[in-house]
């Protein structure tokens, strides 16, 4: 038998790799036969060493991506928000806030009290001279893919579907209101209706900056009240939290409004991943050939509309200047 072909020691290694796939075990726990000695091609020798070195890094990645069940807990039905323990390594979170404090030229810039958007490299939002800054990352960078393929698996949601991460920092905030979660709502225009949001701890916070769910159905004033926040709520390197703003059947759940609390103490670090009904090309496709926008961009809207969703939700369905409707022309609004 010609050992230098995929033989039986070789194909025995796939498989407890491949076994690790569904069974968590150390990759270098798994031993290789060593006792047949051979003269071999280099060329063989490479080849097969370049085979297992694929098998290897499929596993890790795989292993890298797999989502624990364990590790999520249901916060809410109403709206459907859930906090996952431990998403992120630490070095994960170090290399976020690493690419953003590098990536001055992605920085988006305004002033949050005039509500002014600058285009500048260096922009950031000011609230009561704190500045914050909001850095997209629009980069090619393995970690980041990991992590985008993590919150797809975890999510149950096209990958495609999401916009590129944005890594936001807040210090100290001087203010007694709570705030948007993600600044100046008109940096954060959105192309198609949001479907989830993913927000990725990048540090710990001292105290505040706690996601609130003012609307939310649970019945405590932890969900909408800073002086009682609970602790499940309180940033935590590492921890994510995911809220759908759509009902199961695609309608708005309005009980998906959210502020934060104003940090405290230390700084805030955080990433955010929007989720979109579709596509980004797909949207650009909806649009018809000589221009015209009239139209639905969900199949519900006619529905909707009947159900008098036009006049209860009009940011949604008809649009406003920082958001384009999803049902236009079903509300007659064009």
């Amino acid at each position: 038998m010609n050992p230098c072909a995929p033989s039986f020691p070789y194909l025995q290694y796939v498989l407890v790799l491949a076994k690790l796939i569904t069974v968590p075990k150390d990759v270098r726990d798994v031993g290789i036969p060593r006792h047949i000695t051979v003269n071999c091609s280099r060329k063989e020798l490479r080849d097969k060493e370049v085979n297992q070195k694929t098998v290897i890094q499929l596993v890790h990645s795989v292993l890298s991506n797999r989502i624990d069940p364990s590790r999520v807990i249901q916060l809410s039905w109403r709206p459907r928000v859930f906090l996952y323990s431990g998403f992120l390594s630490n070095e994960e979170c170090d290399h976020l806030i690493s690419l953003a404090d590098d990536a001055e030229e992605n920085i988006l810039e305004t002033n949050v009290n005039s509500g002014n958007v600058s285009t500048n490299k260096h922009i950031a939002m000011s609230t009561n001279k704190q500045i914050a800054t909001i850095t997209q990352l629009n980069t090619e960078d393995d970690i980041v893919a990991r992590i985008e393929e993590r919150i797809s698996a975890w999510t149950f949601l096209p990958k495609e579907n999401g916009e590129a991460l944005r890594v936001m920092h807040y210090g100290f905030e001087e203010t007694n209101r709570n705030l948007d979660y993600f600044g100046n709502k008109s940096t954060l225009s959105l192309s198609e209706p949001l479907i989830a949001t993913v927000i990725l701890y990048l540090s710990n916070v001292t105290r505040g900056g706690e996601i609130l769910f003012p609307n939310s159905e649970v019945k405590s004033k932890a969900w909408s009240d800073c002086v009682t926040t609970s602790n499940v709520l309180r940033p935590v390197k590492g921890n994510a939290i995911l809220f759908f703003s759509l009902h199961p059947n695609a309608s708005p759940d309005e009980s998906s409004f959210h502020t934060r609390c104003p940090v405290r103490e230390g700084e805030m670090r955080y990433a955010a991943k929007f989720i979109q009904v579709r596509a980004a090309n797909k949207a650009k496709d909806s649009l018809d050939l000589d221009g015209n926008e009239c139209t639905d961009e969900d199949e519900n809207c006619p529905n909707w509309a009947a159900a008098g969703e036009c006049e209860r939700n009009p940011v949604y369905m008809i649009g406003s200047a920082d958001y384009f409707g999803t049902c236009k022309k079903s509300c007659n609004a064009c």
